[in-house]
């Protein structure tokens, strides 16, 4: 075996990684909302099943998140836009930030169209070997791919 098979990735090993970087960061505010919440709950039965029902999705998400399709993509960042409001909601009546800010993060990573791409959304590069031998993208193409 040489340096050079030792070297280099696998195809889609990149993908695979920014799925794992997501299903990282989803398991981190997990822990983390897990942790503020308990803390701040104050024993107060509603707040730490609030809580436990918050971790419990992120959890979920994050195993959603290890498949790396476009529908696990779609889901995750519904829920954590929808996490963010409530966070924001929150803060507006409670001053309470919970883990707001890393949802922020979170969606931020989401949005980012290599992160898009390796969960089977956004656009596609244009390969090397394309019908115009430009690399421009073949009109044929269209967002959903072949026509």
């Amino acid at each position: 075996m040489t340096e050079q098979d030792v070297t280099t990735e696998p195809p889609g090993g990149h993908q695979r990684a920014l799925v794992r970087l997501v299903t990282r960061l989803l398991v981190t505010q997990a822990a983390l909302a897990s942790a503020i919440g308990l803390v701040f709950s104050r024993r107060h039965l509603p707040s730490v099943l609030v809580t436990v029902l918050v971790v419990a999705v992120l959890c979920g998400l994050a195993v959603a998140a290890r498949t790396g399709t476009h529908a696990a993509w779609v889901a995750i960042l519904s829920v954590e836009g929808a996490y963010i409001l409530a966070g924001l909601l929150s803060f507006v009546t409670a001053h309470f930030v919970g883990g707001t800010l890393l949802a922020i993060i979170t969606v931020g990573v989401l949005a980012h169209p290599a992160v898009a791409r390796a969960f089977g959304s956004g656009p596609r590069r244009a390969s090397a070997g394309s019908a115009h031998g430009l690399g421009e993208p073949d009109p044929a193409d269209g967002e959903l791919g072949r026509a």
